[in-house]
């Protein structure tokens, strides 16, 4: 199975035959993203990022879209705002199937009885187990809606 890299340089190819701006703009930007945090994780020798390392720089930059798009809303850039939305669509299809809320809740519910007694004081420890089980698979305002919802 090529690695996440590998599959986004094939999409940006195809992308490129197929004479798809938007998508070429996007990956593009990308690679460029996952180049500058391995140059920022670099400490002499050449460092090449693992799949879990690219996964978060793509909701890094899914974050930014989001942000635009709350901008462009507000300033009535409805425009801008659609063009946001495409770029975050494209993002959003290198990332791992999301768990469902069920689902979640029960890994959410596991690690506070594993905790024992917690309050909403243990709300950030409770927050990185939880985040760490899911490697990607859960938006971390989903996990820490439900995470409030069950410490009460």
């Amino acid at each position: 199975m090529p690695s996440m890299l590998e599959k986004i340089n094939g999409d940006l190819k195809k992308a490129m035959q197929g004479k798809d701006e938007l998508a070429v703009s996007v990956l593009r930007m990308l690679i460029s993203a996952v180049r500058n945090k391995e140059i920022s994780l670099r400490k002499g020798e050449k460092i090449e990022l693992v799949d879990e390392q690219i996964i978060e720089v793509i909701k890094s930059e899914i974050k930014k879209r989001k942000d635009s798009v709350e901008a462009y809303s507000a300033g009535g850039r409805s425009d801008l705002a659609e063009k946001e939305k495409k770029e975050e669509g494209i993002l959003a299809s290198y990332l791992p199937p999301q768990m469902g809320d069920e689902e979640l809740e029960k890994i959410i519910r596991e690690t506070v009885a594993s905790l024992g007694e917690v309050s909403q004081k243990d709300f950030g420890r409770i927050m990185g187990q939880v985040m760490g089980k899911t490697k990607g698979q859960a938006d971390g305002n989903k996990v820490s809606e439900i995470v409030k919802k069950v410490l009460g």
